[in-house]
């Protein structure tokens, strides 16, 4: 690890300021659940480190408003998975967040650093000899020809086919939520869809932010859609784990057919994936299995493999078909 100055703001407009001074190469410090990991590997390397911890007015949530759920970007997981509405009104969300890493790491991290949490692609962390044009741009992608059983099937390009790790951000995409951010020209608003991009010839620039721009607050509007909704996430193990696939699901029916759809992928693309040709082929049909699993297999339309991942092509189209069908019956028990 490399020496850092270290400076704790009391607001988050004087983060900004001082993010804004110390440069490209600082970093601000939320829970470090992901940030300390990455500074022991040397793929961050911060020369300054801004700890907000301490701010008030990113801390709490609020998801007892008509409008709109509120959560401040350092509330923490397990509050927030644990939050009586939430679990009753917008299972999907609960459960990304209940499935994501330990217990202990739930306690520590925060929403806003679980959105920006980095790839776990192993060429990617590993470092050299490897090469990776996310961490040193330009040296190539040794997934390609390497050992990419755990790489994106969707949305990845020439230069890299690294997946994006996060569970609460793919729900999150599935309910159509905003990000609130404060940077030097004020303060801007971004759709959850957008912020992550895709890897196209820059895959070191992971999203729409400009570093030294802070997440404030995300913001989810309330919808009926909530209560018949469920995060599946398949993984090599029952817990700690990244997923090999995983599908947000949120629905509205009238008796068996599907009024309206929400359908976002996890663990299968550079970013959070929303499948919305899947969504529109769902809409006006009844939902039986053999209709969820041919939803699924619209879900993964456009799927490109490497060398070792053509059967997360089956299990992706399975996960959405299986979400689904658990969906469908909390629709029914309301």
């Amino acid at each position: 690890m490399r020496p850092f100055t270290y400076t704790k703001p009391a607001t988050a407009a004087e983060a900004v300021r001082a993010i804004t001074a110390a440069g490209a190469g600082a970093r601000f410090l939320a829970g470090g659940t992901a940030l300390y990991d990455l500074m022991k590997l040397n793929v961050e390397t911060p020369s300054s480190i801004i700890d907000i911890n301490s701010l008030a007015e990113l801390s709490g949530f609020d998801t007892s408003g008509s409008n709109e759920l509120v959560f401040g970007a350092l509330s923490r997981m397990s509050d927030v998975a644990a939050d009586d509405r939430l679990v009753r009104d917008y299972p999907a969300l609960s459960e990304s967040l209940w499935s994501a890493g330990s217990q202990q790491l739930r306690n520590m991290a925060s929403l806003g650093g679980n959105l920006l949490q980095r790839t776990r692609c192993p060429y990617f962390r590993g470092g050299e000899p490897f090469a990776c044009n996310k961490r040193k741009p330009g040296s190539g992608c040794s997934a390609k020809e390497g050992i990419n059983r755990g790489h994106a099937l969707l949305g990845g390009s020439e230069t890299c086919m690294a997946v994006y790790p996060g569970d609460w951000a793919v729900a999150l995409s599935a309910f159509d939520a905003k990000v609130d951010v404060l940077g030097p020209k004020g303060h801007r608003t971004i759709a959850l869809e957008h912020l992550h991009r895709e890897p196209g010839s820059t895959p070191n620039i992971e999203t729409v932010l400009d570093f030294n721009e802070l997440i404030q607050r995300i913001r989810v509007p309330v919808t009926p859609l909530g209560r018949a909704s469920t995060y599946h996430k398949v993984m090599d193990r029952e817990s700690f784990a990244f997923a090999l696939a995983s599908a947000a699901v949120a629905l509205l029916m009238d008796g068996d057919t599907v009024r309206d759809a929400r359908i976002a992928l996890g663990g299968l693309a550079t970013r959070p994936w929303r499948a919305r040709a899947a969504e529109r082929a769902l809409v006006g049909r009844p939902l039986t299995a053999q209709v969820a699993r041919a939803t699924g297999a619209t879900a993964l339309q456009g799927a490109k493999i490497g060398n070792d991942n053509h059967f997360r092509i089956e299990l992706g189209a399975r996960t959405v078909a299986d979400a689904l069908m658990i969906a469908k019956q909390r629709a029914l028990r309301q």
